[in-house]
């Protein structure tokens, strides 16, 4: 189904007049540096063609023949058409200690002798044409490459493996290798003997593709493949080999590659990133989610760091005035990639429909909902959400798996991960610092947990609960108030009890709150009567919902993030009380 889902993508694409999906055999490729020569051949000079600034620079794109798969000893052989990395263009070796050099020479001298090769066979195809017949007249003179080897540019072109060039005519516009006669090529690449089968994609006998085109995915190898069997290593089945295994005509294989390229492109506006895993997404037609689904999920953009919550809550929004349905039965897909090795590996698979996947978003963003004060934001993006819990903010410091597990669970309307709950309270108790989306992330993992089980748990609401008697969450509400007399007794202190004793007083309550309960004796004293007396009742109200048997010894991990959630919503409730007061 994924690749029905990406081949179906890209006709509707190619049918749509605006859109910029390279037609089949096709691609556009970044070629960040341009060989510049005359109707001669003679090298001219070297052209950089990114633009922008550190990490905004960008090489500009072409419209070439599409690069070809290769990989293992013999990939020298394989050549792109007109355009290349520098070993295959101008024989020089990857970037390599002394030892390697050897080999890397080697390797460079056959890349570029395969390379003339194609040039001078396209040559002879298209006798008449001038911008062709000066690059075969290029490599006729031998003199060329020590000149470009000397141009201003050249130290900077092969600092980095794997740099494409091409070649451009003085006079001309384009690149030789976007000229209407090489892409032809395209139209008569069939060999002969081809082997034929049925398409597993559309139904029909045709071509196979035995090799299936590279799909650039970020962290990838440049040749890494969705589909791909290695020779006689053990996945060929009835004596067939390769492509044949799962026979996809070379039409659909290059559509597919094509749609999927596309979606992980460098300009996409359908893929997102969280941590190792690229996900892509998109629907049978334009729809409001596909527009929105980015900004539900990734980075705000760093020219706007609100966009997010914008887009957040128009798509809300639009759910309750009708503008998104969820009852829109338009097909919707989500495929999470991530590299392996030089394959690609289906993190998951998600197949439904527009109002069902809308209704999963605002399902999760309303277990999100928390009482907090106005100048917190009001909704986080996934990506926000887990920065939050992690150390330094940063994704790559959360566990592996967390991101792509809690994707699938918001896609799959069920509990969130484990691993959610237990990183976020490490961090709380690393930190000492209970934030309002860390309490969220508890409030909602709890309530998601026990939503479709018998005899569930009390749901955690948004604010304040007087009618919660669970212990956990008391003894949470317990502490926030006692942290409270404290700092209204010794205003300024460099420190309260949370930094001292939160650990300990929300695993094990019962060794910590009798040293607690007899210092607040102390910080009682020092208040005002009117304050004392406010936080006495505050204590007996909360005191005498506790076990007549005295405080656990010993949370759970849920309990531990009900203490936490209930000292959350108590000191939200006392400073809400404060400033409200203040005011008046």
């Amino acid at each position: 189904m994924i690749l029905q889902a990406l081949y179906d993508y890209y006709q509707r694409k190619a049918a749509d007049p605006d859109s910029t999906i390279a037609p089949r055999g096709l691609e556009w490729k970044e070629i960040p540096y341009l060989i510049l020569i005359d109707k001669d051949g003679t090298f001219v000079e070297l052209q950089d063609t990114t633009e922008g600034s550190a990490k905004q620079k960008r090489a500009k794109k072409y419209l070439v023949v599409k690069s070809k798969g290769r990989s293992g000893s013999g990939s020298w052989q394989t050549v792109n058409i007109l355009w290349d990395h520098f070993g295959y263009v101008l024989a020089q070796p990857k970037n390599t200690d002394e030892k390697g050099m050897p080999k890397a020479l080697e390797d460079a001298r056959k890349q570029n002798k395969s390379f003339v090769q194609e040039v001078k066979r396209i040559a002879t195809l298209f006798p008449s044409n001038e911008e062709i017949q000066a690059v075969s007249r290029f490599y006729d003179m031998a003199e060329n490459i020590e000149r470009i080897k000397a141009d201003p540019l050249w130290e900077e072109c092969i600092k980095k493996d794997g740099t494409n060039l091409s070649f451009k005519v003085i006079g001309n516009t384009s690149i030789v290798a976007a000229n209407p006669d090489i892409t032809s090529l395209i139209e008569c690449s069939s060999e002969e003997n081809e082997e034929e089968g049925i398409c597993l994609i559309t139904g029909k006998k045709a071509p196979i593709a035995l090799l299936n085109s590279a799909i650039a995915i970020p962290g990838g190898k440049s040749g890494a493949k969705l589909v791909g069997f290695q020779k006689k290593s053990g996945y060929d089945s009835y004596y067939k080999e390769q492509g044949m295994n799962a026979p996809i005509s070379k039409e659909a294989e290059d559509a597919y590659t094509t749609a999927l390229n596309t979606l992980l492109g460098k300009d996409s506006s359908n893929k997102y990133r969280l941590h190792d895993t690229s996900v892509v997404f998109w629907s049978q037609k334009p729809t409001k989610l596909e527009q929105s689904f980015a900004f539900l999920v990734s980075a705000p953009p760093k020219d706007n760091p609100d966009k997010n919550i914008e887009v957040i809550k128009s798509f809300l929004s639009s759910l309750e005035s009708g503008v998104l349905d969820e009852k829109d039965k338009t097909p919707f897909y989500i495929l999470g990639l991530s590299p392996n090795a030089a394959r690609i590996s289906v993190r998951f698979w998600r197949q439904g429909t527009v109002g069902e996947f809308s209704s999963y978003f605002r399902q999760h963003f309303e277990d999100l909902d928390i009482v907090r004060n106005k100048s917190k934001k009001e909704y986080y993006s996934l990506f926000n959400l887990l920065t939050q819990i992690s150390f330094q903010n940063k994704m790559e410091n959360l566990p592996p798996n967390l991101a792509s597990d809690l994707t699938q669970s918001i896609l799959d309307n069920g509990p969130y991960p484990a691993t959610l709950q237990m990183q976020c309270l490490a961090r709380i108790k690393a930190d000492r610092n209970i934030t309002s989306i860390r309490a969220a992330i508890l409030k909602a993992y709890l309530n998601r947990k026990y939503r479709n089980r018998t005899n569930k748990p009390k749901d955690i609401i948004m604010g304040l609960d007087l009618t919660n008697t669970n212990q956990a969450y008391l003894c949470g509400r317990l502490f926030a108030i006692l942290e409270k007399i404290q700092s209204d007794a010794i205003p300024g202190a460099n420190s309260t009890i949370k930094e001292r004793y939160y650990g300990a007083a929300s695993t094990t309550p019962a060794t910590v709150f009798g040293r607690l309960l007899s210092l607040s004796r102390h910080h009682l004293a020092k208040l005002d009567t009117g304050k004392c007396v406010y936080y006495e009742k505050l204590l007996q109200g909360v005191i005498s919902d506790l076990d007549s048997n005295g405080l656990p010894k010993y949370l759970s991990i849920d309990d531990q993030s009900r203490f936490a959630i209930g000292y959350y919503h108590q000191r939200e409730e006392l400073y809400t009380k404060k400033e409200t007061t203040d005011k008046e």
